[in-house]
């Protein structure tokens, strides 16, 4: 840092080693420069006076304060000090527009939550409306039955609404008809039901005391007769608790895999063990059938050897397919 002391100029009333300084002391040659005239020209110094027994500590010049704002870089339109807070208190918010696609999907989120609001309430309203509740029944695919018969256990359905009947329930009110195998229903609104039943088949006829009972291969009763000529099904001989179990289960299950039209042709089916079941045409011929294995091939062999025309020179009394592939007739 310069000093603040000026210069003084001082005349030099001789030369020589030493000059005359402030208060009339000498001061040393080296204190003065020499211009070559007789004026000389003198600068110097002073230097802080330190005590004698410490050495001068070096000190830090103290900085000025500054004034607020000087020392720091301002430029246009870009304030970095806090915004005053509004009278509210609330901060100021600067908002950014909504990106369009989260709106977008924002608005489709909603109109997918009011559509299925929409139809979830007009599901609710059609399973328990009254509108559609059941009035009228019909029936299909009864032959052992009378439709009147499956309307009848159908009646607790009456006043029920078409969403809520399904074929379970249907199922398990005609439970107590034997004659029904499986059941399908179908709602035809406004108040329609349209019951479509699928009926056990009978194969044979089975004698118990005066009576015929109509019964399927699983040996259930369909239908009595007492007039086994106005159905056209072969005749058990000695029923299902005389010739047993076994036996009424083979001879059963042959008579299900022939065709109507060759069951239509059977007087009575017999069997002395399950590998020998035996079967009478109405015409007297025997067909030896054998157990029930390969029964769709043996039932189509049959079929075939009953459409040969007859010879009237050798006609055919026995029809043997208990060997399918290699049949026999005699």
């Amino acid at each position: 840092m310069p000093s603040s002391r000026r210069p003084t100029y001082r005349p030099a009333g001789r030369t020589g080693s030493t000059a005359t300084g402030r208060g009339g002391k000498n001061t040393p040659a080296s204190g003065r420069l020499d211009m070559g005239g007789d004026d000389v020209i003198s600068a110097s110094r002073s230097l802080p006076e330190t005590a004698p027994d410490k050495p001068a500590a070096a000190k830090k010049p103290a900085r000025a304060a500054k004034p607020a704002g000087e020392g720091k870089l301002r430029f246009p339109g870009l304030r970095k000090d806090k915004p005053a807070e509004p009278a509210g208190g609330a901060p100021n918010v600067l908002a950014f527009p909504e990106p369009k696609g989260k709106r977008r999907k924002r608005n489709l989120l909603m109109v997918a939550a009011a559509v299925v609001a929409l139809v979830a309430g007009l599901l609710a309203g059609a399973v328990y409306s009254p509108v559609l509740a059941l009035e009228s029944i019909s029936v299909s695919g009864t032959r052992l039955l009378t439709p009147e018969q499956v309307q009848g256990a159908l009646e607790p359905l009456r006043g029920k609404p078409l969403p809520q009947i399904t074929d379970e329930e249907v199922g398990r009110l005609l439970e107590p008809l034997v004659q029904v195998k499986s059941v399908s229903a179908e709602a035809r609104p406004p108040s329609g039901l349209a019951v479509a039943v699928r009926e056990r088949v009978p194969v044979a006829l089975v004698k118990q005391g005066e009576q015929y009972q109509l019964v399927d291969v699983e040996g259930v009763q369909l239908a009595a007769t007492a007039d086994p000529a106005s159905v056209s099904l072969p005749v058990i001989d000695g029923g299902a608790g005389t010739i047993g179990q076994d036996l009424f289960r083979a001879t059963a299950a042959v008579l299900g895999a022939l065709p109507a039209d060759v069951l239509a042709k059977l007087s009575n089916a017999s069997a002395q063990s399950v590998d020998a079941v035996e079967l009478k045409l109405v015409d007297g011929q025997t067909i030896i059938w054998g157990n029930a294995s390969e029964k769709e091939l043996k039932a189509k062999v049959l079929e075939a050897l009953l459409k040969v025309p007859a010879d009237p020179k050798n006609p055919v009394k026995v029809y043997d397919v208990s060997v399918p592939r290699h049949p026999v007739t005699r």
